[in-house]
């Protein structure tokens, strides 16, 4: 079993396979955080013959401490003299606010007297086979309960009547560490949560930077490294989602960690509500990270006897960088978050209308664009905005899920089947959490959306939000919703949510708790998806907020990918899934080949360039392929050929990032390695372009160094075999970059701004 608990040093051990996480009982029952790093070895017995595994002696992690008498920082009543213990200078597994700890905590209470305090001190614990589930939240799951185990420790302040049950899940082969807490009410009156974290981490040692991902609507994920100094830093969303500002995946990173050297520590959190990440360096130099639900507008109320569960939090530990860390969590969202019949498949290869038609189109149209997707190998055709009630622009029809058959010229289950006589799937697009004003559903039911009495309420995109804490308005979208995917019989949805919520107050209560409210409607939202992968077990679900605006590992439980941004643009799509591959694996990114001049940004880029970066996630199309010349269209056939040939390389090998396509770059480049590192694809896209220019290498990574592979050039027309070259040669000194590919014509070259080679390596 890796959780081993020592009762001579009262010491909790969990063990993965290259990691190690320790935690202590301190004086008092304080539960101390004592180690998170490298896996100790553990020192052999001195004596032949092994002693009971319950009186070994763990690996020395940290388990003494330097006790001072610091001024300012209080002391336990029940330390009495002893001025050297207090919760403002130890390493605590789960802080609490009102305890003497100054710093930011993970648990604040509020009790009948309107007073914040609390001291949670252990009492018990339990370690079980198989990992923990979370009622209403999406977790990490094992197919194999004997894959992962549990470790339950309990915690309580009798005096406020507060217990929390702390959960860590270990899945050991794969380094991940997953935590929540479940905090009870047991006293005779309500209290509020102030502050729930799932979970708090607190490094003793070392100079850490914080590594996240901020953005904007058409900009997500955008990398950034800030030192962890004297300060709190917070990144979070008040915005009701995940958003576009901030993501809820962050990296504690060595100060001098890479890409592939040095100490990080990654904590993604499923969740797709506001959340909060905060890390400090406290006075004394441990550096805290707390994650979690957003405290702010939190005010949660527990009634005596009720419960509440925080999102789970996961984790993972490298000491070979930042690519090492990347691995483990695309492996853990592949393999233990996506779930259903589309796990670790190929996905259809989709055309999408939108960035062709937009909302105003016909069936004829539709139609069009399906006939001449399906001569260029397409595999599915999906019908975006504006097949629904009275939605001749973005300020009416939304909330009204009935078909507009006058637009589609018939029926959508006859359209659905003129599509599939081509050969090609049907796809839907939806926005089940939003409302239009001007809708039959607003007008027979205006109660039914987040708005303030009194008030005016805030629109944005002309949009109201469905109150989807209220479970009957849950239901009563499913319904409309489930009894179109049953007439075209579907097979994909792509699931749309274009505005923050705002106006946080529901009619279906008096006393309003904000918090609560965002909590419910989460779990509202998980709800839909569920019930909707129930009534439709095949059914692949793609998630989008406005593109990137909810991509976070709890979307992703329900749905195997997500829209990455509403930017299609090549050249920005190679910053935003840059950042996003950090966490994120290639199969969950939703990557579409659209029109030029760019719909976003009026930018033209070759077409080869914007397959590549497509190819870089779920790879489809979104744009009249009626349009292309002939010549166009043969390159169409050849990348969809070549992608469903090497799908799985593409999609499930490993993916490592050769350059960061940042302004200081001229070159983005990235790769990916099939497991046994017999074949790889290394994709270089030139980010400038200058007269006379520097001969380019790119040095690559993953490869077998003793074995010799043969590059050739793919994305061109007849693809040109280069040299062959030793894996040593190509990782420790690199990849050269031609400038001129031979017997092609002058707009074939990569020092032509945006254009790009893409060189598959066989062994």
């Amino acid at each position: 079993m890796p959780i081993k608990y020592y009762d001579a040093s009262q010491t909790f051990l969990l063990e993965t396979a290259r990691s190690s996480y320790q935690m202590k009982i301190g004086p008092g029952g304080l539960l101390l955080h004592t180690y998170y790093g490298p896996r100790a070895v553990r020192p052999l017995p001195h004596t032949g013959q092994n002693p009971p595994e319950s009186e070994v002696l763990p690996p020395d992690l940290f388990t003494d401490f330097v006790r001072l008498d610091r001024g300012f920082s209080p002391n336990p009543y029940d330390a009495g003299r002893d001025r050297t213990l207090s919760c403002d200078t130890l390493p605590l597994e789960y802080p609490c606010e009102g305890s003497g700890d100054y710093r930011p905590t993970a648990l604040g209470i509020r009790g009948s007297l309107g007073v914040c305090g609390c001291d949670l001190r252990f009492r018990c614990y339990q370690i079980q086979e198989g990992k923990y589930t979370i009622p209403g939240l999406p977790a990490v799951y094992a197919d194999d309960p004997a894959d992962a185990c549990t470790l339950v420790i309990t915690l309580q302040d009798d005096a406020a009547g507060v217990q929390a049950d702390l959960y860590y899940g270990l899945l050991a082969s794969r380094d991940v560490i997953t935590r929540s807490a479940r905090i009870r009410n047991l006293g005779t009156e309500p209290i509020r949560l102030t502050g729930a974290a799932s979970c708090c981490l607190d490094m003793l040692t070392g100079d850490w930077d914080l590594i996240h991902f901020h953005g904007r609507h058409c900009h997500e994920r955008e990398f950034a490294r800030t030192p962890v100094e004297e300060r709190e830093l917070t990144v979070g969303s008040r915005r009701g989602n995940s958003s576009h500002q901030q993501n809820p995946f962050v990296i504690l990173a060595d100060r001098h960690c890479d890409e592939d050297h040095g100490y990080c520590l990654g904590t993604a959190l499923l969740y797709s509500g506001s959340f909060s990440a905060c890390a400090c360096r406290e006075q004394f130099g441990l550096t805290r990270l707390l994650m979690g639900v957003q405290p702010e507008r939190f005010d949660y109320p527990l009634a005596p006897g009720e419960t509440f569960y925080t999102p789970e939090a996961a984790m993972a530990f490298s000491q070979d960088g930042l690519s090492h860390l990347s691995h483990l969590f695309h492996d853990l969202i592949n393999s233990h978050i996506v779930r259903g019949p589309w796990k670790n498949r190929r996905r259809p290869i989709l055309i999408n209308n939108w960035e062709a038609t937009g909302i105003e189109f016909r069936g004829s149209q539709i139609l069009a664009i399906a006939e001449q997707a399906a001569e260029l190998g397409v595999e599915m055709m999906v019908l975006d905005d504006g097949w629904f009630g009275r939605r001749s622009s973005d300020s009416a029809g939304l909330g009204d899920w009935y078909v507009n058959e006058e637009k589609l010229g018939c029926s959508i289950g006859q359209l659905a089947d003129r599509i599939r006589d081509m050969g090609l799937r049907f796809g839907l697009w939806i926005e089940p959490e939003m409302v239009n004003e001007d809708s039959d559903l607003y007008r027979r039911h205006p109660d039914w959306v987040l708005r303030i009495p009194g008030k005016d309420p805030v629109r944005s995109r002309y949009q109201l939000v469905l109150d989807f804490s209220r479970p009957e308005i849950v239901d009563h979208v499913f319904r409309q919703i489930a009894e179109v995917i049953r007439e075209c019989k579907a097979n994909y949805v792509k699931m749309d949510m274009n505005r923050c919520l705002n106006d946080v107050w529901t009619a279906a209560e008096g006393l309003q708790s904000q918090g609560k409210i965002l909590y419910q409607y989460t779990l509202g939202v998980y709800h839909f998806m569920d019930q909707l992968l129930t009534a439709f077990p095949d059914l692949l679900l793609e998630g989008c907020a406005g593109g990137g605006g909810r991509f976070d590992a709890g979307m992703l439980y329900y749905c195997p990918q997500i829209w990455c941004s509403d930017n299609t643009d090549a050249v920005d799509r190679l910053s935003i899934q840059y950042g996003t591959s950090f966490c994120y694996p290639v199969s969950t990114i939703g990557a579409h080949v659209s029109a030029v001049p760019n719909v976003t940004t009026g930018r033209t880029v070759p077409l080869r360039t914007r397959a590549a970066a497509a190819m870089a996630g779920t790879f489809g199309y979104e744009l009249d392929l009626n349009e292309l010349n002939d010549e166009e269209k043969k390159d169409v056939r050849g990348q969809i050929t070549f992608f469903k040939e090497h799908w799985e390389l593409l999609t499930l090998g490993l993916y490592y990032r050769l350059t960061s396509p940042d302004g200081a770059s001229e070159l983005a480049a990235w790769m990916e390695v099939e497991r046994t590192g017999k074949e790889a694809l290394v994709t270089a896209v030139s980010l400038s372009s200058h007269g006379n220019g520097p001969v380019r290498y790119v040095r690559l990574k993953g490869l077998e160094p003793n074995r010799l592979y043969r590059i050739s050039i793919v994305n061109i027309p007849e693809p040109q075999f280069l040299f062959c070259r030793s894996g040593a040669s190509l990782m420790y000194q690199g990849l050269l970059l031609p400038e001129d590919s031979a017997q092609h014509r002058d707009d074939r070259k990569i020092r032509g701004q945006y254009d790009c080679l893409q060189f598959l390596l066989q062994s």
